[in-house]
């Protein structure tokens, strides 16, 4: 039998890390279109995942910071970047942003424009944005790019603020699934309950896996499935298995889960992709495993 060319060099591809090659292709022909379609670029974030070069336009559309029409993207950036400057200045004015470091002025920024400042909250009730926005700044260089893009994915996160006790619902009948041991033993110790679930999804788990491959299940969520964190929290309990079952208190499965190298990082992603595929690639809580 014939081997297909195609197919062959895609395989290749994959074992050798260049997975996206064929993809990146598919989304270059979407991002050349005259008008560009939304439904179209949510559709390939979710079945591909987005290549490092396209990462930084392909979520400013999808986070609405960029409007789909390209001739308005000078216009609309030179505004993004005048308000961002207004927004400095106004902290400026307030003697907020004085000796402050980046990552913080951002949340300050951040609270300034929803109409919440308060200097102590910066630090107190805004750690998930603080995560973000950490995790943005690896990802992108321009202090203008990392607002938005910051901004408003943590936007996207608060709306589904209201679901997280369904999320962590979902998280132990998963894990229940995925594997019994494991979660009766979480159960026994009384650990299954206290995980920071919230803080975890709250941040969608930025300072918790390595920023290298944390992009990956960022574009589920830029692209409209918010559950992928459900699958995340499960793989990475059952991708430590064999520690956790030695663990027997929360402070054991908490020091254990900080301490995640990069290649596990990277080796729980997939994984967590691959069952988040598994079972449909259901977007919320509400969405049924597809046959």
């Amino acid at each position: 039998m014939a081997i297909d060319e195609r197919n062959f060099r895609s395989t290749y591809y994959e074992k050798v890390g260049f997975k996206s090659v064929e993809e990146k292709r598919s989304l270059e022909i979407l991002l050349k279109e005259k008008q560009l379609d939304l439904s179209k670029l949510k559709q390939f974030c979710l079945r591909f995942g987005i290549p490092a070069v396209h990462r930084n336009l392909v979520w400013k559309l999808l986070l609405g910071i960029l409007p789909l029409q390209e001739k308005c993207h000078d216009f609309v950036i030179a505004q993004r970047k005048e308000e961002y400057s207004n927004l400095v200045h106004a902290l400026n004015v307030l003697k907020i942003n004085k000796d402050l470091p980046k990552s913080e002025v951002f949340v300050a920024m951040w609270l300034l424009q929803s109409g919440k400042l308060r200097y102590e909250m910066i630090y107190e009730n805004e750690k998930g944005l603080f995560a973000i926005i950490k995790s943005m700044m690896f990802y992108f260089d321009y202090d203008v790019d990392v607002y938005w893009l910051a901004k408003t994915f943590y936007d996207i996160v608060q709306k589904f603020h209201y679901e997280v006790p369904k999320l962590i619902e979902a998280t132990h009948v998963l894990l229940e699934k995925e594997d019994s041991k494991l979660y009766k033993h979480l159960t026994k110790i009384e650990a299954l309950e206290n995980l920071p679930l919230e803080n975890w999804f709250d941040c969608c788990f930025a300072g918790i896996l390595n920023d290298m491959v944390l992009g990956r299940i960022w574009d589920k969520i830029v692209g409209g499935s918010y559950k992928i964190l459900v699958y995340t929290a499960v793989v990475i309990l059952t991708s430590l298995k064999l520690k956790l079952l030695r663990c027997n208190g929360i402070e054991c499965i908490i020091e254990s889960i900080a301490n995640i190298s990069e290649e596990l990082a990277e080796v729980i992603v997939n994984k967590s992709v691959d069952l988040w595929q598994q079972q449909g690639s259901p977007l919320t809580i509400y969405d049924k495993p597809k046959p």
